[in-house]
């Protein structure tokens, strides 16, 4: 994408983003560069004056226009920078919200991609340790800022003489000319750092966090963590050592020119002041509205060449933020026809599915069906496909072939919304949040399950005996009243919130893994009244799981080996299931 594209891009969303923000700049801009050129043409009338009539009324009249004039841009300046203040870490923030809603739009599945997983951390590491989103707005007000100007004082110094200013724009083009030279350099340089950025980042989050202190300290890593640091440290050091050098070059090339343009300036002011070789004498007053033109816009242009190259360098941190807020959303699959009632029935028909980036098939022709209200144990070999199944019917990837149907329709004709109304999950990942107990259950809806389902799984005898019960917040990271659950009081928190959704499809992948085994007894044996009705389907390495379950579907390698009841499977010699639930049960024998 060009530069010109992407500031196209940038600017179109932050127009649709914060417009009032645009707006602001906008009349800030025009305010600045209205308060150069007034001080530039206002003096010219003041020291005329002095050095002529001295008429009293008219120098009272110039010289309030000058003080006047500047009291009342120093004013409006100090309002457009509070405001600035205000709008600027608001417009950062609703980029990062920005960024959040572009990630939850895309589909699922570029999410478990490597190449989007790294330009989503690259996006927000732009955000997180660069300010780029703010630096990138400061440095456009710049460039408007010292444009409008520029503008202003060339018109000025055409009064003057048309010469004048056509050789002044004729340096400024060899300057436009050395910072492209150095802007190209800059790119190539960008291109190394980010990558370096990002990995330095992570290995400095690494050593401050809180989640891998204990292994750290444990197993004594910190010299090998605090020399990664080091070691990407001098690594970039010695990149913008380089880089630092070379600008310097181009700088001090950059500033000879700017000094050739005052010193031509001053020249040939002072020229039309002491003689009429270039055309008609000018005052006092002119000599010094012209040279204070020439300075100011010489200093325009210096300041202008800095923001753009600032500008290109933000550009090049902002390029995985661009690209990422330039990826299709999901729409065509969050649109279609509402789903009414309860899960009837689900059906894999011929399902293929392998991940992005890999040949490997993990879903290779699954067929099976289940009815309402079946309980299915979905087991099998570690990496046989059984998650990925599960996320294909949650719609969060799309099989390569075959189709899904629930109800006897395809998945994908459904309504996004009301389709995963009916689905409710408990993921190995799960996730609990720094809120009270029954906002992780209820998700902020109505809490008036919540006492009972916690009973259900045998959790309320512990919430009771809190001093706040179920207001009581998950940690002590925010709230020193906190609670800390054990790892299968946790889990008891994920399979309550499941249920508390009130789906008829209820889909547990690994349900009791951090359940101590009468707690994962305890839920089995009441599993079929926690989920009532429902169509359950869940995930286990514990075979012992299987038996409370209608049917179990044994995937091996992609494929579906067996579909059938416990007591079924298990009368088939040698086969996969036998196998793994005899392994198991003797050693627990």
């Amino acid at each position: 994408m060009s530069q010109w594209k992407k500031l196209r891009l940038f600017f179109r969303i932050s127009w649709e983003t914060v417009p009032s923000y645009i707006v602001l700049l906008v009349v800030q801009t025009l305010l600045t560069g209205g308060r150069v050129v007034m001080n530039v043409v206002l003096p010219k009338f003041l020291i005329d004056e002095l050095t002529g009539g001295c008429e009293p009324e008219r120098l009272l009249l110039y010289g309030g226009l000058v003080v006047g004039s500047n009291l009342f841009f120093a004013w409006l300046d100090l309002v457009m920078k509070r405001c600035m203040e205000v709008q600027n870490p608001c417009v950062t923030q609703k980029m990062e919200r920005l960024l959040g809603e572009k990630v939850m739009s895309l589909p699922y599945a570029r999410l478990e991609d490597p190449y989007y997983l790294d330009l989503k951390e690259r996006a927000s590491f732009a955000f997180e340790n660069q300010e780029a989103m703010g630096n990138m707005i400061t440095s456009l007000a710049g460039i408007l800022q010292t444009g409008s100007s520029i503008l202003g004082l060339g018109a000025v110094m055409m009064t003057l003489s048309p010469v004048l200013a056509a050789v002044l724009l004729v340096l400024v083009g060899v300057m436009l000319v050395i910072q492209k030279r150095f802007y190209v350099h800059q790119r190539k340089v960008n291109e190394m750092t980010l990558p370096l950025n990002r990995r330095y980042g992570y290995y400095v989050n690494l050593a401050y966090g809180d989640a891998l202190q204990k292994d750290l300290r444990l197993y004594d890593m910190a010299g090998m963590v605090g020399d990664r640091v080091a070691w990407y440290n001098r690594n970039m050091t010695d990149m913008f050592d380089r880089f630092r050098r070379r600008q310097g070059s181009y700088m001090g090339i950059y500033s000879v020119i700017n000094d050739l343009q005052a010193a031509f300036s001053y020249g040939y002011v002072g020229i039309r002041v002491a003689a009429d070789w270039l055309g008609g004498r000018i005052g006092l007053g002119s000599f010094v509205m012209y040279v204070n033109a020439a300075v100011q816009f010489s200093a325009n242009i210096t300041e202008l060449g800095q923001s753009v190259i600032r500008l290109g360098q933000l550009l090049g941190y902002l390029d995985p933020f661009l690209e990422l807020m330039g990826l299709p959303d999901e729409q065509e699959s969050l649109e279609g026809i509402a789903f009414k009632g309860p899960v009837e029935s689900v059906v894999f028909e011929n399902v293929s599915f392998s991940y992005p980036g890999s040949d490997r098939m993990v879903l290779d022709q699954v067929s099976f069906s289940v009815e309402k209200g079946e309980k299915i144990a979905l087991v099998g070999l570690n990496g046989a496909g059984k998650s990925t199944l599960v996320k294909l019917l949650c719609r969060f990837c799309r099989p390569q072939s075959g189709r899904i149907l629930v109800n006897g329709r395809d998945i994908y004709a459904y309504d996004h919304r009301s389709y995963m109304g009916q689905l409710a999950a408990v993921f190995q990942d799960y996730k609990l949040f720094a809120h009270s107990i029954e906002e992780n259950v209820s998700c902020g809806q109505d809490g008036g399950k919540v006492e009972g389902l916690l009973s259900q799984v045998g959790l309320w005898e512990k919430v009771s005996q809190l001093p706040r019960g179920m207001d009581t917040f998950l940690g002590r990271a925010y709230d020193q009243e906190g609670t800390e659950l054990s790892g299968g009081e946790q889990q008891k928190v994920a399979i309550a919130r499941a249920l508390y959704k009130d789906a008829s499809l209820i889909i547990l992948d690994e349900p009791t893994s951090a359940l101590d085994p009468l707690a994962e007894a305890e839920i089995y044996e009441n599993f079929n009244q926690l989920a009532g009705g429902k169509t359950a389907l869940y995930i286990s390495h514990r075979m012992s799981s299987s038996v409370f379950c209608d049917k179990v579907l044994v995937i091996d390698g992609g494929r579906v080996a067996d579909f059938a009841p416990h007591e079924v499977l298990m009368k088939k010699e040698g086969s996969l299931y036998q196998k793994m639930f005899l392994a198991q049960a003797g050693s627990y024998t």
